[in-house]
C-alpha cells in the first residue's frame, strides 16, 4: 500500500479530532438534531455542546448503510465523501457536529457536483446556526 505525498499530517487532511467518531455522537445529532435535504443526500447537524470532546471545531460523520449496496460501493461512497468533505470542511465555522447520510444516486453525481452539493449544505448549516 502506497500513501500519496502530502496527505498525512498535511492541513488539508481530516484529522481524527475532525470526525465523528462514536455511536452516542452519532445518536446525538440523529435524536437531538436538525436536518437539511439535498437531492443527494441528508445532512443531520447539532451544535456542539461546552464540553462536547473539547473540540471548538466541526466534527463530521458518514452513515452509508447495506441498502446502498455491497462493500465496494459502499466504500466508494465513504471515499468520495471524505475527499469532498475534506476539500470543502474550511466553509464551516461554528463548532457542529454533522451526520452526512449519502443517497445511492451520489455514485452516478461526477465529483465536482458533488463538491458543490457539500459546500452548498455547509453553506446552509453555517446560515442557519448564524441566525440563532
Amino acid at each position: 500500500m502506497t500513501l500519496r505525498a502530502g496527505v498525512r499530517g498535511s492541513p488539508q487532511g481530516f484529522p481524527r479530532a475532525a470526525r465523528l467518531l462514536k455511536h452516542s455522537d452519532f445518536e446525538r445529532v440523529y435524536k437531538l438534531g436538525r436536518r437539511h435535504f439535498s437531492p443527494h443526500m441528508t445532512v443531520f447537524y447539532l451544535p456542539q455542546t461546552v464540553g462536547a470532546a473539547g473540540s471548538a471545531s466541526p466534527r463530521i460523520g458518514f452513515t452509508v448503510g447495506r441498502v446502498l449496496g455491497g462493500a465496494v460501493e459502499r466504500n466508494r461512497i465513504k471515499r468520495r465523501m471524505r475527499e469532498a468533505v475534506r476539500r470543502q470542511r474550511s466553509i464551516m465555522k461554528v463548532p457542529v457536529d454533522v451526520v452526512i447520510n449519502p443517497r445511492k444516486s451520489i455514485l452516478a453525481l461526477e465529483f465536482p457536483l458533488v463538491l458543490v452539493e457539500v459546500g452548498c449544505a455547509f453553506e446552509t448549516i453555517e446560515k442557519k446556526l448564524a441566525t440563532k
